[in-house]
Formats: structure tokens, sequence, C-alpha cells
């Protein structure tokens, strides 16, 4: 590790970014990452052979009193003798095919795939140098991430890797108040190492701070991934705002783009939080979105099930609509959605996962070109149903009606998006009114054709101080209903 530490200094030291806020200030956003609207993350690990709870089960199993605790002992024994470590052994992967997995991405129409390297748990999904405890050497004995992010390459997908590592300071800590297999001494390279006790998650200078010696580690962990997998985008979770954190976080991004220099690549970091300073990355919502369209960049992540990023056994699932018409609202804002899916421990991808992405791919075939590629109207959208700002905040479905609009725009046509058209035969949007002269924020286009996508009827429409009124044949579908229309 020390090597690998000397390592990144040369880079930083040598590369037009240096490990300041005010170098790099100089990114900027990629061409091609403004163009990119969906992608697949994937919570897959350790914690998937328990399937209990949520993929927190790792800790939640060592809190005393909790229902994964009680799980835990009615159905593997007591800690002492079953500890988290022991389904590592349980995790086989063995229908795990990572080309199937890519095929039914693109399929679903994703250009992107996140999978997770490391979660909190500290379970490398990855072919590392630094720890023993990851999936090559043990319990599937694969380079999971390695494997993922071929068949990418393959597909024309943009191979992707997210690091969960900060978190995993503490989040074995509980195991250390009983008598589990938690115990001292904790050495670095231990899987359960450091176990702390955990602090309060929201306080920015908690204590006890990650140590040095954990950061040190941590930094080089993020780098290896870098190093070995050239991955374009990288995501953060939570916690890497941690006053102790923040000079190692310079560190990675410094390191990374300077690597992406050499490489000749552009790339991506996402972050919550104010963790980075603005304009330095890309900012991320979790479960969640904003409410007005932004001029920055930025991405929502959130997943199929409502309850875990994880496969359990009982999930309770979105729908296909209430994703779609999310995805939807969020691109029309400067957005993009990072939807999460997870598969079971033997590497097998639930039928309701697969569902849902077949459903997405089935809208995006036909309505992609409203999605793909396209850029901000004059405004996102109109009508009544208010969206709430900030995260965790998209499990209730949103009561979407017919005057629910979204716009975007892209090769020369606006797209007016219909959030919920279910047995409609008609369309009032406020937004292309016929204007009067004296205002000018109004819309004063000529409106030159109207087609609805996808659906083999030709529009009736006409333009008055009202709206653009659109008739066509009763649409009786879940799915939003896109409007293609020429502007001169």
């Amino acid at each position: 590790m020390k090597e690998y530490l000397k390592t990144i200094e040369s880079v930083i030291g040598f590369g037009r970014y240096k490990d300041t806020w005010e170098s790099l200030q100089q990114y900027r956003v990629p061409v091609w990452y403004e163009k990119i609207k969906f992608g697949i993350f994937i919570h897959w690990g350790v914690y998937s052979v328990p399937a209990f709870g949520s993929e927190w089960y790792s800790r939640n199993m060592y809190i005393q009193g909790s229902k994964e605790y009680e799980h835990h002992i009615r159905t593997y024994g007591q800690h002492r003798d079953f500890g988290y470590k022991d389904f590592i052994p349980m995790f086989r992967a063995e229908n795990f095919d990572a080309e199937e997995w890519v095929g039914l991405f693109k399929e679903a129409g994703a250009q992107y795939v996140m999978p997770v390297a490391e979660h909190h748990d500290g379970f490398q999904m990855y072919d590392s140098a630094l720890s023993d405890w990851n999936s090559k050497k043990m319990g599937p004995m694969r380079d999971v991430l390695g494997e993922i992010s071929e068949e990418c390459r393959r597909a024309g997908i943009i191979n992707c890797a997210s690091s969960h590592r900060v978190e995993h300071w503490f989040f074995m800590g509980h195991g250390k108040e009983f008598d589990s297999d938690i115990k001292e001494p904790l050495k670095r390279g231990d899987f359960y190492w450091p176990s702390m006790p955990e602090p309060d998650h929201q306080d920015l200078f908690s204590e006890p701070a990650p140590t040095d010696e954990f950061l040190e580690d941590w930094l080089c962990r993020c780098c290896e991934i870098v190093d070995k997998y050239r991955p374009k985008i990288i995501y953060f979770d939570w916690w890497i705002q941690h006053g102790a954190v923040k000079p190692y976080l310079k560190k990675f991004a410094a390191y990374y783009y300077n690597r992406a220099d050499e490489w000749g690549e552009e790339v991506v970091i996402n972050y919550k939080h104010d963790a980075f300073a603005f304009g330095t990355a890309v900012v991320d919502i979790e479960r969640g979105q904003f409410a007005d369209a932004k001029p920055y960049i930025w991405q929502t992540d959130t997943a199929v099930a409502k309850n875990s990023w994880c496969y359990t056994e009982g999930n309770s699932y979105k729908t296909s609509a209430q994703i779609i018409r999310d995805m939807v609202d969020i691109v029309s804002k400067n957005g993009r959605l990072l939807l999460n899916i997870g598969p079971k421990a033997d590497g097998t991808i639930p039928d309701e996962d697969r569902s849902i992405l077949l459903d997405i791919g089935r809208w995006l075939k036909m309505n992609g070109e409203a999605i793909y590629g396209s850029r901000l109207w004059r405004k996102s959208g109109e009508g009544p149903t208010k969206i709430q700002e900030g995260q965790f905040a998209d499990s209730e479905v949103k009561p979407y009606t017919s005057e629910d609009i979204r716009f975007t725009v892209n090769g020369g046509y606006l797209y007016a998006i219909c959030l919920n058209m279910k047995n409609k035969n008609s369309v009032c949007i406020r937004s292309l009114a016929e204007a009067d002269a004296s205002k000018a924020p109004n819309f004063h286009g000529i409106i030159k054709s109207v087609e609805v996508i996808g659906y083999d009827t030709s529009p009736v429409w006409n333009r008055d101080g009202e709206g653009l009124k659109i008739t066509t044949k009763t649409i009786d579908s879940d799915q939003p209903v896109v409007f293609k229309i020429l502007i001169d």
C-alpha cells in the first residue's frame, strides 16, 4: 500500500489536476455524459445470501433486538458461532452469467451499468491485491466487476463502478457490544476491521473520525478500481462528506481525472450531500429528484424495489409505469436515472426485476428519441402534480394526470410527453398556446406537424389561446405517451 500511495502522489504531482478544489474546478462534464439518460445499478454481494431486511444485513444482524438480529439467531444460530463472514462460502454465484446480464440491460435500453464494487460490508466484488476478502479469492472465485466491465465494453455500454467502502469504518461496530465473532484485536486486512462505534451519520465531524490508516486504505482501494477496470463513471455513496475524508476525496478525484487524461478519456464522479465542491463532479439524489429543471447535469439513483437495494425475499416493487414516468420527469429536468436491481445470491435476476427492465426497454425502443441525447426545452413541464424535491421521496406513486406534460428537445423536434393518458383521446398542452405578441415570455413558434409516437393514428390538432389541443384515437396504456412536434 505504501508503494501505491507513492504512485498516487506522483500521478497528482505530474497531472494537470491537483488535490485542491481550486484545481478540480477545471473539470467539465463530458458531452457523452450529457447525452446518456438511463443506467443500471447492481447491488449484489454477500448480503444477497441471507436475503433478509436489506443490503444492510451485515450491520443490522449485530444490533441486539433488531429484526435481523432475531432472524439471524433463529436461522443460523448464535453470532459467535456463525457471523457475517460465514455467509461468504455460501455466496457461490453458480448461475452468474455476465453476458446474459448485460444482454438484458441492453434490451432494457441501458446506456451505462454500475456494479457495486464494494459495499459497506467490506467484501470486494473484484480481484484485489489489497485484500484477500474478495470475490476472486473467496465465494464465487470470480472477478465479478471485471467480467461485467468486459461484457459492457463488448456490448457498447459504458462500464462503471461504485464504492461504498468508507462506511465500513463503523458498519460492523455493534458486533463488539456482545459475544459475537467480531473481536479485538482487529488490524488492517481483517474483514471486520476496524468496526468502530457508529457515529451520528449526518455529523460531518463525528467522532471517532476515520483514521489516516483507514482512509489511506480507502484511497488505495478506490484507485485500484480505477487502474484495474478503467470505469468511465465512479459513484460514491454517502459519508464521503465527513470532514476527515475530504483531503482523501480530493486526492482521489485528482488521481482519477489525471488517469483519464493519460487514457485520452473523459470520466465522471457521482456524489451526494455536497461531498464535492460544486462543479468538480456530478451531484446525485438518492431515491428522489428535483422539483424544477436545473442548469447543471445531475442524476437520480433509485431501485426497482421500495424496501431494499439488494434482493430480499418478499421485496416490495414499484411498477414499470411508475419508474418510466419518474424517468421522463427526471430527464426533462436535465437529469438521468440510475435504476438499481438486486440479483439473487446464485446470480439469477429475479423475475420481477427482469419484467420491469423489459417493460422499460420496450417503452424506450419506441420512444427513445425523446429521451436519448435529448436536451432541455425552455421549460421542463406543466400540470397539477407537484414533485417533492429531495432524497427518499419516490416510493409513493405520484398522481399524474393527462394534464401532466414533460418536455424535451432533440433533432429539431419538441417532444411533449403526457405522463398519464390512459383511456384518453385528447390532451391540451397549455405551454404551446397561441401567444399574445405583447407577452414576450410566451411561446411564439410555428407548429408545423404533430404525431403520436408508436401509435397508428394521425392526430387532429389545433392551437388557440388555451393551448395546443390534440385529439387521437383512445389510448389505453399505463405508459407515458409521446407527442412529436415539429416547430418552425
